[in-house]
């Protein structure tokens, strides 16, 4: 099917901490809006009924700005996507979602266009694809690291929407990690651009912190554990640790046990391609010690990374996947 110029197709996701729209047309990205919710200081995150709330109130602004820049630029919505779920298995639901998905379908029936449900991290990966050298139209296998404040996930991704989960963590994600650090240093939630800020000021390897992976875990074969090292990183501040090098080697932390999980995967499914998304996914620091660690695989794998901007929560991978599905295919 030949796309035509003159269509694009809409994204919508509310995920617990962004409300997000997104248009694409063959030429790319439109339209790209963002409305962070509200956290109390202090607070390491939001009840689920608060962050319903703030989307339902976010929402339409985002919604009324998209659809006057398609008019603007004489684009018709022919497709529209929305994130129903955090991830594409039984019982993986969270009520913010609905606020998006429930959007989507009115906008889909009072325009006569075809709708699709995708989960937050399908937009992740996608929205990654799209921003990296690997692109969204990439088929066949590949490896995709999940790595977020809720997830902290290593995929293997076959398809657009056919994700296999290999492992991760089953007690807290790398975005807790770092959100239970900084708010104990007074960072303001998300403190995840504060920390990055801090560790800036600290020595390499002043603190360093355990690094826990191990198969067999719960989730999959796969398996990371950043509770052990959450703790460590407590009593090295309850011990008067200087704050930059306490926030370093959280980083520091992390980017070398997703490193050692990746390692693991890749030799595990022989593939060697592996893409890295999600809001932490976006620290220059974690990155810089996956590609120094990656240099050192064998086999070494080819690390792509999603631009910073797409990294985070965003509508962009829903609306892309919407394209390529009702209106590109």
């Amino acid at each position: 099917m030949t796309l035509r110029v003159d269509l694009c197709s809409l994204g919508l996701d509310t995920s617990c901490y962004t409300t997000s729209v997104a248009l694409v047309d063959s030429g790319g990205l439109v339209y790209d809006g963002r409305t962070p919710l509200e956290v109390s200081p202090g607070a390491v995150g939001l009840r689920q009924s608060d962050a319903v709330f703030q989307h339902v109130r976010n929402a339409p602004g985002l919604i009324e700005e998209a659809l006057r820049v398609a008019k603007q630029r004489g684009l018709r919505v022919a497709a529209v996507g929305a994130s129903a779920w955090p991830r594409r298995a039984t019982g993986s639901y969270m009520p913010v979602f609905l606020a998006g998905s429930g959007f989507g379908r009115a906008i889909s029936a009072s325009l006569g266009a075809p709708y699709m449900e995708v989960s937050h991290q399908e937009g992740h990966i996608a929205a990654a694809s799209w921003s990296s050298e690997l692109g969204i139209a990439r088929r066949g296998g590949f490896l995709a690291l999940h790595l977020s404040g809720g997830t902290t996930e290593l995929l293997a991704v076959h398809d657009r929407t056919s994700v296999e989960l290999l492992g991760g963590t089953d007690d807290l994600n790398a975005g807790q990690f770092i959100d239970r650090v900084g708010v104990r240093l007074g960072i303001p939630f998300p403190a995840g651009p504060g920390l990055e800020q801090l560790a800036a000021g600290g020595e390499p390897g002043a603190v360093r912190l355990p690094v826990a992976v191990a198969r067999g875990r719960k989730q999959g074969s796969l398996g990371i554990s950043f509770s052990g090292p959450c703790s460590a990183a407590m009593r090295e501040l309850d011990a008067g640790g200087r704050p930059a090098d306490v926030a370093l080697g959280v980083l520091e932390c992390i980017g070398r046990s997703v490193a050692v999980l990746c390692a693991d995967g890749v030799r595990t499914t022989g593939l060697h391609e592996l893409l890295a998304s999600g809001g932490v996914a976006s620290n220059s620091i974690i990155r810089g010690i996956m590609q120094d660690e990656a240099a050192g695989m064998t086999p070494r794998p080819a690390l792509y990374f999603a631009s910073p901007e797409h990294s985070r929560d965003n509508a962009v991978g829903v609306a892309l996947l919407a394209l390529k599905t009702h209106i590109d295919d």
